[in-house]
């Protein structure tokens, strides 16, 4: 790269894996040349043997290669003997990993048996209480030594014993002492790792897996950028262990942690999975084999000529300049094309679908938050007018002046642009980054009714497409971009994933005024629409329903988490830009909910207490009635509005 101070990855236009030291979980080696290796956590209570062990084989069935288990105290570290000793009994060798949050002792314990053990920097040694502290640079440093000789026994212990560590940052549980330096920051998640590493290396323990979790992926990628960065400065090069914490479940969890996990993965990072859905564990491992599946083949792509690197900012989020045209573009949020070009619009009731409707009685449209703002017709023109939000597009072929009055605009492709004088005051040209010549950027360049509609045949496409919109940049070029994508033969398992990598990723960076995805025949222009606006909710570009920030449940979870999550979407989904945040336990809870708007979170057996942000607003409420208070507490905050039924 031109700049080693951005450096976070091989190349930007050349897919190659970023090459870390290998580092053995037990006898299954991670890092380096090996796959990239699946993961989940146990739901189970720690204490029950048999229901964790039966687990643990289901995730193994299901594609796992490590199954981590939570043991939050000293009991539940002894009894991962027992849990192992039962699964060899039964054939069963997949190397455990103990996850230990609080408890230092635990995790020194469980060193000694399992074959990898998870330390969360956040709160293994410091607390959180949301306090402003001040420490002048002597007492930070004193703080980092009590740190060494706290974190030193464990490091020794697993020095001995052969076991790894990952050290894992949680953005929702960055210590008070991290927080009041470096801020709520990516930073402050890398240097809170980084205090931990340097303890490991101190003492020549390398065996180190590192991970940056957010539920929030455009923390979670610039925090994981940035630490290869700060790695690559320091002259490590340790494995990484990627996630999107509390993703939720459902589609929704599918499209953030794809959406996050993807970004990272089409740069060459990651050396394991672990997708955090709130459902059971069993049903995470297929949705990370598909994400891990897609780079398996992906070196023989068709070269990308390396651009201007300087021009492109990995560590922040810097939304790219451009003019409005139509809605789209500028200050706005990013428009959804919907694409009816398998099933072409016959009658009113085809829009339903997509969140039109119409009412025949009154002769009105109506509409929801989900629908989209333009559709594309390509030669089939509807015999009525479109309803007044939405707008088509359809081939300069078949398009006349007439239809301006109906708010239908022509596309064409970037050749016959520099040939055509297109009688429209808007329209939309295709364009590749093959075409991005000196004769178009001369002719873009002076047409401000122009929306550009990228797409790309590169299998490689995220890197191409992040090319054409740097190429744009460099010449000047502001008008605004919708984000064309293609996909064939694909099953519904891996429909809200692939679209999710490659339209999120752009768009957490800063790229693309709108989102068309172009289908198979086998596909619901309605589902296709779905998808769309959830890639937009998860890059937080768009928001148009409630967002839940749910943990994916394990041994510490003191309430049965989807049962409660799905109660509790139920009673507030039509509540649109409001966050929920529902947590088993205290351990993330406080630091998600920071950037939720209220927080649900197990204080107890039967026990909840709800948050306002960081405020803690009522303590130890009865589980039964918790719901209700949620409810309560929304109305107290003039957020809450009446379902339509």
């Amino acid at each position: 790269m031109n700049d080693l101070s951005k450096k976070y990855c091989n190349s930007l236009t050349k897919y190659s894996r970023f090459n870390t030291r290998v580092v053995y979980i037990g006898r299954l080696p991670l890092g380096g040349n090996y796959p990239i290796r699946i993961q989940s956590m146990t739901t189970t209570d720690t204490m029950n043997t048999i229901a964790t062990v039966e687990q643990t084989i289901r995730m193994i069935k299901s594609g796992c290669d490590y199954v981590r288990i939570t043991a939050p105290s000293l009991k539940e570290a002894q009894n991962l003997k027992e849990i192992k000793e039962e699964l060899r009994k039964r054939g069963y060798s997949v190397p455990l990993i103990a996850d230990i949050h609080f408890t230092p002792n635990a995790a020194e314990l469980a060193a000694r048996i399992v074959e990898k053990v998870r330390v969360n920097p956040g709160n293994y040694i410091d607390k959180k209480k949301f306090q402003l502290l001040e420490y002048n640079d002597n007492e930070y440093q004193l703080e980092i030594q009590r740190i060494y000789e706290r974190f030193s026994p464990l490091v020794k212990i697993c020095k001995e014993h052969g076991t790894a560590i990952r050290i894992g940052a949680n953005h929702g549980s960055l210590s008070d002492r991290i927080m009041s330096r470096y801020g709520d920051t990516p930073l402050g998640m890398v240097e809170s790792a980084l205090e931990f590493v340097r303890v490991c290396r101190d003492h020549d323990f390398h065996n180190i897996v590192l991970s940056m979790k957010s539920s929030n992926p455009q923390v979670m990628v610039q925090a994981y950028r940035l630490l290869v960065n700060k790695m690559i400065e320091e002259d490590m090069n340790y494995p990484l262990h990627l996630g999107v914490t509390e993703a939720g479940g459902g589609e929704d969890g599918r499209i953030k942690s794809a959406l996050g996990i993807g970004a990272l993965l089409e740069d060459g990072l990651g050396d394991t999975i672990r997708v955090s859905l709130t459902e059971d564990p069993e049903f995470e491992a297929p949705v990370a084999i598909a994400l891990a599946r897609r780079y398996s083949y992906r070196k023989g792509h068709k070269p990308i000529t390396p651009f201007n690197e300087n021009l492109f900012s990995p560590f922040e989020y810097k939304k790219r300049e451009s003019v409005e045209v139509m809605g789209t573009g500028a200050k706005n949020v990013p428009v959804v094309v919907a694409d009816f070009l398998q099933y072409p619009i016959k009658t009113p009731a085809d829009l339903a679908q997509i969140g039109y409707f119409y009412d025949e009685i009154t002769d009105k449209w109506s509409m929801n938050d989900s629908a989209p703002d333009f559709a594309f017709l390509k030669d089939k023109i509807p015999s009525f007018d479109l309803p007044h939000g939405l707008r088509g597009i359809c081939d300069l072929s078949v398009w006349d002046q007439s239809m301006l009055s109906k708010r239908i605009y022509p596309i064409l492709p970037s050749y016959e642009y520099i040939s055509n004088k297109v009688e429209s005051p808007f329209f939309f040209v295709t364009l590749r980054i093959d075409d991005l010549d000196e004769e178009f950027i001369q002719a873009i360049k002076n047409d401000s009714g122009v929306i550009i509609v990228a797409y790309t045949y590169n299998a490689h496409a995220y890197p191409e497409l992040r090319k054409l919109f740097i190429t744009l940049i460099e010449n000047g070029i502001t008008n605004p971009v919708i984000i064309s994508r293609e996909i064939n033969n694909i099953s519904d398992e891996v429909l809200p994933i692939y679209p999710a990598i490659d339209f999120g990723a752009l768009l957490i960076d800063g790229y693309g005024d709108g989102v068309w995805l172009r289908f198979a025949r086998q596909l619901r222009v309605g589902d296709i629409n779905r998808v769309l606006f959830g890639i937009l909710q998860a890059a937080r570009v768009r928001i148009s329903k409630t967002e839940y920030i749910a943990c994916p449940s394990c041994g510490r979870t003191l309430f049965d988490l989807q049962e409660t999550t799905e109660m509790i979407r139920k009673q507030t989904s039509h509540l649109k830009g409001v966050k929920i945040a529902i947590m088993g336990c205290i351990v993330n809870g406080p630091g998600e909910m920071a950037d939720a708007d209220y927080g649900y979170v197990g204080s107890g057996p039967g026990k909840i207490t709800l948050y306002r942000g960081k405020e803690v607003v009522k303590k130890s409420i009865v589980k039964e009635g918790a719901v209700n208070e949620l409810i309560n507490l929304i109305k107290e905050d003039n957020k809450w509005v009446e379902p339509v039924v």
